[in-house]
């Protein structure tokens, strides 16, 4: 016997229900059907893959070992699907990208409308979120392409990255707000004893604050935190406190100022990452060349604060 994509998809559903039932009918099996597999597939490999206490299900050390594994075998599975499946050309299959919110909500969209331009029967999957998600649905095989934060810390899978952008980040405030707000620049020590307004934990840009306050010896004091790039902009409009985000997220928000940091001030490099050790999809492949494309076009048109790192 050997272990099948059936046994591994039921493996999953119940990793990800952690419920036998709810996992069947999440699968379109009968109950039975699906424990059978599952018992199946721990006697090949020789380990119970979940613990069954008192209707608690749990996984094992085993079970966690799989986890990734089952994740990036499905997920190659489906992309050698679409792949087959382009071979009468590019028109049709998908590409998952991900990308910043911070991009998302402004230049990120402009490429997506030239792809979606050049090929309409390519389904695009767009995935918000902060560069360490970004990150580790890239490793787990989720994304094909991602924007980046170039510094975050890897996860053990390995990636490739072409830096793209330099992004200046700024301290936002309410436009009507106090006078050392209106300065030309801010000294990041000056915000010792300023509230902010701090991303949820696991944002890039989470961290980046914190590791600045803390070079500069001091631990920032929070108003509220916990929010993703929208709701960290509203919090600061509605004056709850500042906040540390990049510059182009500000162009749509009249309400709000953004304040330079003193020299040499701060910023981050945006990086297009994609897995090094699987083959890109044609429609991967072609996405890929329509941002490059893109950003070394609009070199010259970028908002302020935002610097193109690609050869023009």
């Amino acid at each position: 016997m050997v272990m099948t994509l059936q046994q591994l998809r039921y493996f999953l559903a119940v990793a990800r229900t952690r419920h036998f039932t709810r996992a069947a009918e999440e699968a379109g099996v009968a109950q039975p059907s699906l424990s059978k597999q599952i018992r199946a597939l721990e006697e090949e490999l020789g380990a119970e893959l979940f613990t069954r206490l008192r209707g608690n299900i749990a996984l094992t050390p085993a079970g966690e070992a799989l986890l990734p594994i089952a994740e990036r075998i499905l997920s190659d599975v489906d992309t050698a699907s679409l792949e087959v499946g382009e071979l009468a050309g590019l028109r049709r299959g998908r590409v998952r990208v991900g990308a910043p919110p911070s991009l998302c909500a402004s230049i990120f969209a402009d490429v997506l409308r030239r792809f979606h331009d050049s090929y309409p029967g390519i389904r695009l999957v767009v995935e918000e979120g902060g560069s360490q998600d970004l990150v580790g649905a890239l490793d787990r095989g989720e994304l094909d392409l991602a924007l980046v934060i170039a510094s975050e810390p890897r996860t053990p899978g390995p990636l490739t990255s072409t830096p793209i952008l330099r992004e200046d980040l700024v301290v936002a405030s309410p436009a009507a707000g106090p006078a050392p707000t209106r300065r030309r620049h801010l000294r990041l020590a000056e915000l010792r004893e300023r509230p902010l307004v701090m991303f949820r934990q696991g944002y890039d840009l989470r961290q980046v604050t914190l590791d600045a306050c803390h070079r500069e010896g001091f631990e920032p004091v929070f108003a509220v935190e916990g929010g993703e790039m929208d709701a960290v902009l509203r919090f600061v409009e509605a004056g709850l406190g500042l906040a540390i985000v990049p510059s182009m997220v500000l162009a749509a928000r009249p309400s709000l100022r953004g304040t330079p940091l003193a020299p040499p001030g701060m910023s981050r490099t945006i990086a297009l990452a994609q897995r090094a050790d699987t083959t890109p999809t044609n429609a991967g492949r072609a996405f890929r060349a329509t941002l490059l494309d893109h950003f070394t076009a609009t070199a010259g048109t970028l908002p302020p604060g935002v610097h193109p790192l690609l050869p023009s």
